[in-house]
């Protein structure tokens, strides 16, 4: 017995001696905590190469929802009866989790694997990606184009692509403590293709190259394309991004980026890849009822199956390409930020006349307190585009959201949020059944906990 106890202590104690030297050495890593809020792309730093090191986090989100659907069917004719959008109560969404696990592996080479253990879409855990990040070419040579490697980056694998900066203040799954607000934007750039990116950026100039193989969900089947002529041909996705960056003194930064996005021939899977669902579980469903052709319409309220309620995707089926335009700003604690977003695309290039959808967010946020641990802020969205080209108008998708937070440690973040969403011009039928959409609004309180490590 002796034996094992003194076994036992030996191991422990080596664990920890190598725990002190193989764990949290990561070079050029953007912190997970409140000190990563407002890092955008990617960091240098001078962190030590120590040799090979472990990293491990994880992250948890958990909302109590109070929010409540409306629209405007009314007298609707027979055989439809039994329409109705489905009684939300005020009660607890589906804790989600995220899991991240990386390692140094040289000097300025590191590799990282995110981790979705529970979320909306998938309540099983899975892989969202995983990416190998080059700082240093040293593996090839000792100080290797080490002059142009002192302010480039390159990105290797399948991971949340970088197009425009939205993404980088959006809730993703249980990683919610960089968005001040509740919800993502109604129209949601976040991709996760198959690609490489390069990063060059010096004395405040920004720059970024990628390209992926336009698939979300990867194998070696053939596609085939019907329209506008069939052709087994899928284009590479071309992304980048140029702007300036500059903490201009103590007290005043500005940032202004321009970005792209563009597929030539393929499914537009830019708004529609966050498997992860959105933050409004069930806004805007009907319970079951009787349709127009006199049977069953099954209750769509499913948080798996529907899980991009609140949510607009303009559905570009064959061809797409969007810009997307982010000023930020920050004086002292006051930040604004900003997304003009210009989109484009179809089903059947050739055949179909372009479609055109574009989205306007503003936010802003005051941090106050002991390192800025409390805030407020404001934020408007407004989507407006056709759903078809044959339709007579534009839709309109306009959402205010208002928050309050407190950061409890740097690891541990309250909010709550007050929402209002409202849906405009969309038509009171689809297929002859009742438009869920139509005069329709979604309003209430969320309260979002968070913690992230």
């Amino acid at each position: 017995m002796k034996k094992i106890y003194v076994l036992f202590v030996t191991l422990i104690t080596t664990f920890a001696v190598n725990a002190q030297n193989g764990f949290g050495h990561i070079q050029n890593q953007i912190p997970r905590d409140k000190n990563g809020i407002n890092k955008f792309d990617v960091v240098k730093d001078n962190a030590e190469y120590k040799g090979l090191s472990v990293d491990v986090g994880a992250a948890f989100a958990l909302q109590f929802q109070g929010v409540d659907s409306f629209n405007g069917q009314e007298n609707l004719p027979a055989p439809i009866s039994g329409y109705r959008l489905n009684n939300l109560e005020n009660n607890f969404n589906l804790p989600t989790a995220n899991f991240t696990i990386g390692a140094q592996l040289f000097d300025g080479v590191r590799v990282n694997l995110d981790v979705y253990l529970a979320s909306r879409h998938h309540n099983e855990t899975w892989v969202k990606g995983g990416y190998l990040q080059i700082d240093k070419l040293d593996f090839i040579k000792k100080d290797f184009l080490a002059g142009f490697m002192k302010y480039a980056t390159i990105k290797i694998g399948q991971m949340e692509n970088n197009y425009g900066d939205a993404h980088f203040r959006r809730s993703d799954n249980g990683n919610a403590l960089n968005n001040p607000f509740i919800g993502n934007n109604i129209m949601d750039a976040f991709i996760t293709e198959m690609g490489a990116e390069l990063y060059y950026n010096r004395s405040g100039f920004v720059s970024m190259i990628g390209v992926t193989n336009s698939k979300l969900n990867q194998n070696v089947q053939e596609i085939v394309q019907t329209t506008p002529t069939q052709n087994t041909t899928i284009s590479p996705t071309i992304l980048a991004k140029l702007g300036f960056d500059k903490q201009i003194d103590e007290d005043l930064r500005i940032r202004i980026t321009g970005s792209l996005y563009h597929t030539a021939n393929s499914s537009g899977n830019l708004y529609a890849s966050d498997r992860a669902g959105s933050r409004f579980y069930g806004v805007m469903s009907h319970s079951a009822y009787t349709g127009i052709d006199g049977n069953t319409v099954a209750n769509n309220f499913d948080p798996t199956a529907n899980k991009d309620t609140g949510n607009f995707n303009p559905n570009y089926g064959n061809w797409a390409t969007s810009y997307m335009v982010n000023p930020f700003i920050k004086y002292k604690g006051l930040e604004f930020f900003g997304t003009l977003e210009f989109t484009s695309g179809g089903d059947a290039k050739g055949v179909e006349d372009t479609r055109t959808v574009n989205q306007y967010v503003g936010d802003l946020v005051y941090r106050f307190g002991n390192n800025e641990n409390l805030f407020v802020g404001a934020k408007y969205n407004v989507v407006n585009g056709k759903l078809r080209n044959s339709d007579a108008e534009a839709v309109n998708i306009n959402r205010f959201e208002t928050s309050a937070g407190w950061f409890m440690t740097k690891n541990i973040l309250a909010k709550l949020g007050y929402i209002d969403q409202q849906y405009k011009n969309y038509s009171q039928f689809t297929a002859g059944n009742p438009n869920d959409l139509y005069k329709g609004e979604f309003k209430g309180l969320m309260f979002e906990a968070v913690i992230t490590f």
